[in-house]
């Protein structure tokens, strides 16, 4: 029997809101390909990691619909796990590259590129309220990250994501690869607020890279 641990990733203070996440970490006991589709989609999570190797830290990243080569929020519920496990290596492996992974406080950290990132338009809009009102998801085709200033000198931004995949994730709660992009498009640390309230930290890193970081809580421990 096989645990499928569910976090809560990107939080905001004391754990409210963040973005749900399944990791199986024992991942070969899911084959590679169709049947972690399968999972994927049974879980309806707006991801699913399957730990293939967590001493080299090699991990496989799934949406309902779509096998992904780099997210922000797996990565970084992933490497809180292994840490909470004692298992965390200095790297993770998802198939865009090395991620190198850390932990400051109460925040889990990871360091990846905007590159890695494909199919995310940056929308800004006039104001925090007009991204409030936004329909979910808005008219259009393709994945959204809609964003307005709420303190432009403190770095502040307010975010909603809308993947427009046709799966069942209308909105995505906290989405650290596109909070790379925005933070690689802007050039400067951000403090962002996304979705219902969760809180995603943003830092340009060296060589080009953005580190992402965010709280995570342990929701629950299920068999798969």
């Amino acid at each position: 029997m096989t645990d499928l641990h569910v976090l809560r990733v990107f939080c905001g203070p004391g754990g409210t809101h963040g973005n749900q996440l399944g990791v199986v970490l024992d991942g070969h006991a899911v084959a590679a390909g169709q049947d972690r589709h399968a999972v994927a989609a049974r879980l309806g999570f707006s991801e699913t990691v399957f730990v293939d190797d967590a001493g080299t830290g090699i991990v496989d990243i799934y949406t309902p619909s779509v096998r992904l080569p780099f997210a922000g929020h797996p990565l970084v519920g992933t490497s809180w796990l292994l840490s909470r496990l004692g298992a965390r290596p200095e790297l993770l492996r998802p198939p865009a590259g090395s991620v190198p992974t850390w932990q400051d406080g109460e925040f889990t950290w990871i360091s990846g590129r905007s590159q890695w990132v494909s199919d995310r338009r940056m929308q800004q809009y006039a104001s925090a309220e007009e991204v409030d009102a936004l329909p979910c998801p808005p008219p259009g085709e393709g994945w959204l990250y809609a964003w307005a200033w709420q303190d432009r000198a403190a770095g502040r931004v307010r975010t909603r994501g809308f993947p427009r995949r046709g799966d069942a994730i209308a909105e995505d709660e906290a989405t650290g690869a596109a909070a790379i992009v925005l933070t690689a498009e802007l050039r400067r640390a951000l403090d962002i607020i996304q979705g219902k309230g969760s809180q995603i930290l943003t830092r340009p890193g060296p060589n080009g890279t953005v580190e992402v970081g965010g709280r995570v809580i342990l929701e629950k421990t299920r068999s798969l």
